[in-house]
């Protein structure tokens, strides 16, 4: 067979496969409405300027704390700001936030893993060893010790976040690339002089990746919650960004007054981090064999 063939041959079975996940995925409709849903809210992240009726920070003093209403249909806070045209700003930041803070803790946390899954053996222990003393530190407490040590502010919270995220994505990494050490196709790369790097990145992790897309999925659900908390203690991101961990932090005070200044902002982080959780379960189910009908 010519290489062509060959090629065409490996891109078919690419195809077919990422159809067979696709229509394994389709199954189940409560991951399928929360992918449209979670779609939905990165569409309106990204055209918050040209959907919000109000800036994220226009004040109208006159127009403080009003009720949900035809001109502001999440009401407004204390400073007369349209809740509903900040909420559509924060889901730009929220989802900016968990997507960043999981690239990081993806990257490092692959990368670990996968020296430690492949290696086994002293560099194993070591380097699960060191992520162990960080795994026995509750992800909230590390994320505020983080936080405090850094800093406030956009940069530091996606930091913070992303760090506290590597050690359980690098024991997913880990425990993937240990299943696939010893197939046959490493050792047919060994035959052909595939030094271990190459052998690492070009085929080992690529079979891979199953759990670990599972775990990115579920990390970004985390990574705005968690995002959400250290803004609400005041360690995240700090006003007037709206940012919806921030903004129940602002109507705390008001909650029995003026519930809507929690309800809204509550709900948005409730729907977000419920639909990526489901979309993470679908993708658990297409991708595990044992599961396909």
């Amino acid at each position: 067979m010519s290489e062509k063939n060959q090629t065409e041959k490996q891109v078919y079975k690419k195809q077919s496969r990422a159809g067979m996940i696709w229509r394994q995925y389709k199954k189940n409709k409560l991951s399928m409405f929360s992918l449209v849903l979670i779609l939905l809210v990165a569409l309106v992240a990204i055209l918050a300027p040209l959907i919000a009726p109000y800036g994220a920070t226009e004040q109208k003093v006159a127009d403080r704390f009003l009720g949900p209403c035809a001109a502001h249909l999440f009401g407004t806070d204390g400073l007369g700001r349209d809740i509903f045209s900040r909420i559509l700003y924060g889901a730009r930041i929220s989802m900016t936030v968990g997507l960043i803070s999981t690239s990081v803790s993806a990257f490092f946390g692959i990368i670990l893993g996968a020296i430690a899954g492949f290696y086994g053996g002293k560099i194993d222990n070591i380097i699960m060893r060191i992520l162990d003393v960080f795994m026995a530190i509750p992800n909230m407490l590390m994320a505020v010790v983080l936080s405090a040590t850094l800093g406030t502010g956009i940069f530091n919270c996606m930091l913070a976040v992303g760090i506290t995220g590597v050690p359980n994505m690098a024991r997913v990494a880990r425990a993937s690339v240990m299943t696939q050490r010893n197939q046959e196709y490493i050792e047919s790369a060994r035959s052909n002089n595939a030094g271990n790097g190459r052998i690492i990145f070009r085929y080992v992790l690529p079979n891979a990746l199953s759990p670990i897309f599972v775990a990115v999925a579920s990390g970004i659900a985390n990574a705005i919650t968690v995002a959400a908390s250290l803004s609400f203690i005041g360690l995240g991101i700090q006003p007037p960004n709206p940012e919806w961990g921030a903004m129940l932090a602002a109507g705390r005070e008001y909650i029995m007054k003026y519930p809507w200044l929690c309800i809204f902002p509550g709900i948005a982080i409730l729907i977000t981090v419920f639909c990526l959780n489901n979309i993470g379960d679908g993708l658990r189910d297409a991708l595990d064999p044992r599961l396909k009908n």
